[in-house]
């Protein structure tokens, strides 16, 4: 009989990541996930062998937040708690012992610390934790699934003002254990601990302004080389290079989230041979993982930007100049390629497709606002068909513009644009579409009047392309996505009011989008 699967993961790791206020704390939450992950593979090596783990591969802790760890053996819940907890644990209380050894008052003194049962909780009860075992890879993943329905989570309540990151937790100071809502007010207090902490930590990693939970100030924290190596332990081969290089935020970045399509499907057909599942599992995700070292990072990292993590078919990365002259058209020539010169070097291009999300922001919005439209964008292109990118400008009040393109669309469109005298200047359309709106000129009976203004901006033969291309087929990826999304309820006829919109729609919102995103390169 063949051995039993295991099937391990934790949460959050989205959410842990996307509570962040600065590009470092993004580094850390990452850094953290990956160094949890990573121990818990060291220890399934120890007890089982390397051939025991059959996902992730080549797991490191300068990238990598898998999803899952797939398993072949007998590994027991609870040794894999034990280690997702001592993990955890080190980290949390390497951070804890480096404050409380180094920050002092104004005059030197040691502080009173009051804080260990709040670091406790932090500690018991940050993550949940999921397990189940199966006759097979597919009953292993299912009945995870069914075990993260029951939840595992335990909230920890606090005394207090609450976070200036995120609102959600109390802030972490030297004497928080002893505070009473009835005792005098402790801003005074909290304010001059922060300032003896960013005295010793510096003001690039924590102002005195911030006022941090104690996740938030271990995220933030285990970016520093001396903790994160002395510490927990590590040597500085181990560190993301990102660490080494962070500084202040830049002022201008764009913003971009990507995940495989149809993973699940794509993994179910891997079990249909059952005796080469576990080792063509491996090697789809050893080959996921060289793409993200190999490929996807080397192709932002010279200068342009970073990437926050690549756990696989997922990813997260910010474009950034730090002279803070970076344009978006910069981002763009980036994505023009992406679907062949990077995407598909994993050479498992032609059986999984990916929707990206791009957010190109105002200075002022802040970034955990940046990363949740991040986000949205990418659901955003995969509820508009997939295999494509949502492109996302973020106003400071909130609003935003979106277009969604197939990749085999975005250069043709973006750099076929050529206004009446030749040049490149979205002025000019942005200006008629503005102008055909105010008069109501687009309507659901007809896409006429749109089909022609894009013909006159961007050629006879894009506008073909446009109109002959709408619908996903096997082998290409359609302007509109899915046909039955826009057919009646019930019926198999279409829906001709609601693809007149889409199309309509798809043109206005591409001249507003060009013009925010290329008129100032």
């Amino acid at each position: 009989m063949s051995p039993p699967y295991t099937a391990i993961t934790f949460a959050p790791v989205q959410g842990f990541i996307e509570k962040s206020r600065k590009l470092r704390d993004l580094y850390g939450s990452s850094f953290i996930l990956s160094y949890i992950a990573y121990s818990l593979c060291q220890d399934i090596k120890a007890k089982l062998g390397e051939q025991a783990i059959i996902s992730p591969a080549l797991l490191n802790l300068a990238q990598g937040t898998p999803n899952i760890i797939l398993i072949q053996g007998e590994y027991s819940e609870t040794d894999a708690r034990q280690s997702v907890k001592k993990a955890w644990n080190s980290i949390a209380q390497g951070v804890r012992q480096w404050i409380e050894d180094r920050v002092k008052d104004k005059n030197g003194r040691a502080y009173r610390y009051t804080w260990e049962r709040e670091w406790n909780q932090w500690i018991n009860h940050t993550w949940e934790f999921f397990y189940a075992k199966g006759d097979s890879i597919t009953e292993a993943r299912q009945k995870l699934s069914e075990v993260k329905r029951q939840r595992d989570w335990t909230g920890i309540n606090w005394k207090g003002e609450s976070s200036t990151l995120s609102g959600a937790d109390g802030i972490a100071w030297a004497d928080m254990g002893a505070t009473h809502p009835l005792n005098p007010n402790p801003d005074a207090a909290i304010k001059s601990f922060y300032k003896d902490l960013s005295n010793i930590a510096s003001e690039s990693l924590i102002t005195p302004r911030e006022q941090l939970s104690i996740p938030e100030l271990i995220k933030r924290l285990i970016t520093r080389e001396d903790i994160a190596t002395k510490v927990i332990g590590l040597g500085k081969k181990d560190l993301p290079e990102s660490f080494a290089e962070l500084a202040e935020d830049p002022q201008g970045m764009g913003w971009f989230q990507g995940d495989g399509d149809r993973m699940g499907k794509y993994l179910a057909k891997l079990a249909n041979n059952p005796s080469s599942e576990a080792d063509n599992i491996r090697k789809f995700s050893k080959a996921l993982r060289e793409w993200g070292k190999n490929t996807l990072e080397a192709s932002i990292n010279q200068n342009i930007g970073r990437i926050i993590y690549a756990g696989g078919d997922d990813f997260l990365g910010v474009f950034f100049d730090n002279k803070n002259n970076l344009k978006p058209q910069t981002c763009l020539n980036w994505f023009y390629k992406f679907r062949d010169q990077v995407w598909n070097q994993h050479t498992y291009g032609s059986e999984i497709t990916v929707s990206v999300g791009f957010v190109w922001s105002a200075k002022n919005v802040p970034q955990r606002d940046v990363l949740q439209h991040c986000r949205e964008a990418e659901k955003s292109a995969k509820s508009n068909g997939r295999d494509r990118l949502a492109l996302r400008v973020l106003f400071s009040g909130g609003n935003y513009l979106e277009w969604v393109c197939p990749w085999w669309m975005l250069e043709d469109v973006l750099e076929a644009y050529s206004d009446r005298s030749g040049g490149k200047n979205w002025t000019h359309i942005y200006n008629d579409i503005a102008t055909l709106e105010s008069r109501h000129a687009f309507d659901n009976k007809q896409t006429e009047v749109a089909l022609a203004l894009f013909e006159l901006y961007f050629g006879a033969e894009n506008r073909q392309k446009i109109t002959t291309n709408r619908w996903n087929s096997e082998t290409n990826s359609g302007i509109l996505g899915e046909e039955s999304h826009y057919l009646r309820r019930n019926t198999n006829q279409e829906d001709v009011a609601r693809v007149n919109a889409a199309i309509n729609n798809w043109i206005i919102n591409l001249a507003k989008i060009g013009f925010h995103l290329c008129s100032s390169t």
